[in-house]
């Protein structure tokens, strides 16, 4: 069987198969019906109709004429699969059907060796040594890849295609095959990628911003497949047990412990710079404040990272670094940091140190061409504006359902 039999071999399996997501009446029920809808007092204010002008901005910054968001920082003008997983999110909160399928379009090409029913896309393209266009490192990146899974599967449901709800349903289960690992006496864990990450000398490097516990929730409620509720019940553990005085790290490390059947997170005996929260630990927060107040891990989880609220409230401004065992402070973040953490100081009912990262916002705007803080802005400035919202079961409720024709 030839590569474009295969393909709708597993695109026909996707939509019916023991991963098939749960849409019951999803693709039929009018818009105002549909599972997803803002609540009436957000549709009434017409939350979403108006163009969204940070989205249009940061198109203007990253993608240009193109459909693949380029990190001008970067000496090899790279595009990573995480910026094509976002700009799908963003796109289809701004209900923007062609751009989403343009950006789907040149990921799946580029990244995914023309076709993402067969291969998980290659996280980094650019400018290669030689001058030449292309892949510079294979490897997946398995947070783009479930925000991959996402996008397509929640525009599966609010566009009625089934075609996005199968190749939803085809990467989920590539993703639990080739980046999930049964640890020891804990459970299935979400790993970074296929390469490079896995078992040596009984450890495993894990990541606590990869799974936000509303993704997790969605996967869980889509999903018949027993092992997305496991891998998320350990990574709740993980969120909880690598912070313990609650601080997020960017690394987090599951080790075997010796002379017994089971694992244990542990930062101690990790090199320094594992033991730190930076550039990827504020996520977590930015993905708590995201998610819903009925969910029923959320209260919890802000009580354990309410020493963030505190920290941010005595310095300003949240830290570059903090050392997530000794609770010391390496400088305060770029401005990116402080959009990311207004939703995370709302859910902690913190108005002053909202107030105080809002001013310093309109004192120190994120530089333009900051991809991932401008990314991290957005998903925050567009929650607070209600242009979408995540449900207790992790599906997403775009203003733009409330909006009329």
């Amino acid at each position: 069987m030839g590569k474009a039999g295969q393909r709708r071999q597993l695109l026909r399996a996707g939509a019916a198969a023991a991963l098939a997501w749960r849409v019951p009446g999803a693709l039929a029920a009018p818009a105002e019906e549909r599972p997803g809808a803002l609540p009436p007092a957000a549709a009434a204010q017409g939350a979403g109709c108006a163009p969204w002008a940070d989205w249009q901005d940061f198109q203007a910054a990253f993608l240009g004429a193109g459909d693949r968001v380029i990190d001008p920082a970067s000496a090899r003008a790279v595009t990573v699969s995480e910026g094509q997983a976002y700009a799908l999110f963003f796109a289809l909160v701004a209900g923007e059907r062609v751009r989403f399928e343009r950006l789907l379009r040149w990921t799946e090409d580029n990244l995914a060796r023309g076709d993402l029913s067969l291969h998980l896309p290659a996280w980094q393209w650019g400018r290669r040594d030689d001058g030449s266009w292309g892949v510079l490192d294979a490897n997946s990146a398995s947070d783009a890849d479930l925000w991959l899974v996402y996008a397509l599967g929640e525009a599966g449901r609010l566009w009625r295609e089934r075609r996005y709800l199968a190749l939803s349903s085809v990467l989920a289960e590539r993703v639990l095959r080739e980046e999930t690992v049964q640890l020891p006496g804990l459970g299935r864990a979400l790993l970074l990628g296929p390469q490079g990450f896995a078992r040596e000398e009984g450890a495993w490097r894990l990541n606590p911003c990869y799974l936000p516990l509303f993704l997790g929730r969605w996967l869980a409620a889509r999903s018949a497949d027993p092992r997305w509720a496991d891998a998320l019940a350990l990574h709740l553990r993980l969120l909880r047990e690598s912070a313990p005085r609650g601080y997020a790290p960017d690394w987090a490390w599951v080790r075997s412990v010796p002379g017994a059947a089971g694992a244990r997170f542990d930062n101690a005996p990790a090199p320094g710079a594992d033991r730190l929260g930076s550039y990827d630990a504020v996520r977590v927060y930015l993905w708590l404040g995201l998610t819903d107040g009925a969910d029923p891990a959320r209260a919890g989880l802000l009580a354990h990272f309410a020493p963030m609220a505190d920290l941010i409230e005595r310095d300003g401004a949240p830290p570059r670094a903090v050392d997530v065992l000794d609770a010391s402070v390496q400088g305060a973040g770029p401005a990116g940091f402080s959009a990311a953490v207004l939703p995370f100081l709302e859910a902690e009912q913190r108005p002053r140190a909202l107030r105080e990262q809002l001013a310093r916002l309109r004192q120190e705007p994120v530089a333009r061409d900051a991809y991932f803080e401008r990314a991290l802005q957005l998903f925050a400035a567009g929650w607070r504006e209600r242009r979408y919202a995540f449900l207790a079961d992790g599906s997403l409720a775009p203003g733009w359902l409330g909006c009329r024709p």
